[in-house]
């Protein structure tokens, strides 16, 4: 497809990028976006992102749905590599022609060599796609790799600076030349500019009876996605460029990856409450918000379990280290110094929260004294676990914790009224089961050598 000016334009091989990101603006980065989400081998990436930053790509020529350079490998081996991007067709030029000057600032940003957000989004609104998404860069290079090899992704990389100089780079891999589209944008403006009194008046619009009549033929909403089996995966931070030492890749990866989980939680609350048949609100209305008590996280709230309410910080450090499957121990280490546990304390907190959440941790590193209605019901609880004669007999030790046979078990008397097993592990109390109702029932298995570790 031609417009009848230079279909073509080719610049010259760029300095090494040492140092710098390969994209700075918007669009830039959701190029290099596509080219992240479209390769199947993150290696090869990492390899074309390092030959792009030595200087390896030499001049890029861009012409309608294809970018060129030659790419040189470390041992000195030339590779012409190709990018291919699917033009737009001459009813999508028109459309979005017709997006670009119906707002004044769209032609301006456009010759500032910016490309307005809006712009992008009425452009997609009309059904023109201008940035590449997945799967939209297709790759060929001398080397015959099947996928993106280090030479295209080195291209790709190198094209992402020239487009934070010049979008109009992106119109032209389009289909369409700078020339071109600044005379075709200027005319239609200029057209636009004479129909403007015709049209002062505003459109007819269309009567609120007829309206309101269409709700009736409109076809029903899709149903909600359905909810992942599992939390994605957090993107990778093995980058070339030091983070600097304010920085811990492993702690952010720990924290992407515990906002994905809870991400997909929230989903699916929000979708098991769509399907209840009151929509997931009380008939009552909303509750009131309580005030958040002195010393709580707020970035807790989100972490906590239906029913959790506010976590404490010290809380919710040990929820993240309880819900990372294998969280980097550097990271552990910095939740348990920062919540004033050593390395066995974190590790009992943590046992306890996968076992109870927030009511375990309180009952492994809180004593409580029951109120004399609930401490009566302990007592009596106690008492009817001694008189049977295959259970243990409890002695009280305050705290509303009671020791068993030995002093090497213990049940404990949480708020909620439930009974938690402990024992003893190299002279530190550490919790040894779930709860339970009776407090000779949950002390059972420890006796019979059968307990949680």
């Amino acid at each position: 497809m031609s417009s009848g000016y230079e279909d073509e334009a080719t610049f010259a091989a760029l300095p090494p990028a040492q140092g710098r990101a390969f994209a700075e603006s918007w669009w830039g980065r959701a190029w290099l976006k596509a080219l992240e989400d479209t390769a199947l081998d993150g290696q090869q990436l990492k390899k074309g992102r390092a030959r792009a930053r030595a200087g390896a790509v030499g001049a890029v020529t861009v012409r309608p749905g294809r970018i060129t350079a030659v790419v040189t490998d470390r041992d000195g081996t030339a590779y012409r590599a190709d990018v291919l991007v699917q033009e737009l067709s001459d009813a999508e030029w028109d459309r979005f022609l017709g997006t670009a000057v119906e707002r004044a600032g769209h032609v301006a940003a456009l010759l500032d060599r910016d490309m307005p957000p809006h712009l992008v989004e009425d452009a997609a609104a009309a059904g023109v796609e201008l940035l590449p998404g997945l799967g939209d860069l297709e790759a060929e290079c001398a080397c015959e790799a099947w996928d993106h090899c280090p030479h295209t992704a080195a291209l790709c990389y190198q094209v992402a600076r020239l487009l934070d100089r010049d979008p109009f780079v992106l119109l032209l891999m389009r289909g369409r030349a700078e020339r071109w589209l600044l005379e075709e944008l200027t005319a239609r403006g200029t057209a636009d500019d004479g129909a403007g009194e015709a049209e002062a008046a505003g459109p007819e619009g269309v009567r609120a009876d007829e309206a309101f009549a269409m709700g009736g033929i409109l076809p029903p909403l899709p149903g909600p996605p359905p909810v992942p089996e599992r939390a994605g995966e957090p993107p990778s931070l093995d980058t070339e460029t030091d983070p600097g030492a304010a920085v811990d890749p492993a702690a952010l990866e720990m924290l992407a990856a515990d906002a994905a989980r809870r991400a997909r939680r929230m989903l699916a609350e929000v979708l098991t409450a769509a399907d209840s048949p009151t929509g997931g609100h009380s008939p009552a209305g909303p509750s009131p918000a309580a005030p958040s008590p002195a010393g709580t996280s707020t970035a807790g709230r989100s972490g906590a379990a239906p029913g959790e309410g506010v976590l404490t910080v010290g809380q919710d450090a040990v929820r993240l280290a309880a819900a990372a499957e294998a969280p980097a121990p550097g990271v552990v280490a910095r939740l348990a110094a920062g919540t004033g546990r050593d390395a066995v304390g974190m590790d009992l907190a943590v046992r306890a929260w996968r076992l109870g959440g927030a009511a375990a941790l309180a009952v492994l590193e809180e004593e409580w004294t029951p109120e004399p209605a609930a401490a009566a019901r302990a007592e009596a609880l106690v008492a009817a676990a001694g008189e049977d004669g295959e259970r243990p007999v409890l002695r009280p030790l305050g705290g509303g914790r009671w020791s068993g046979p030995g002093d090497e078990v213990q049940v404990r008397l949480g708020r909620d009224g439930r009974w938690w097993p402990y024992r003893r592990e190299e002279g530190r109390w550490a919790p040894a089961g779930p709860a339970g109702h009776d407090p000779g029932a949950v002390l059972a298995p420890l006796l019979e050598g059968d307990d949680t570790r």
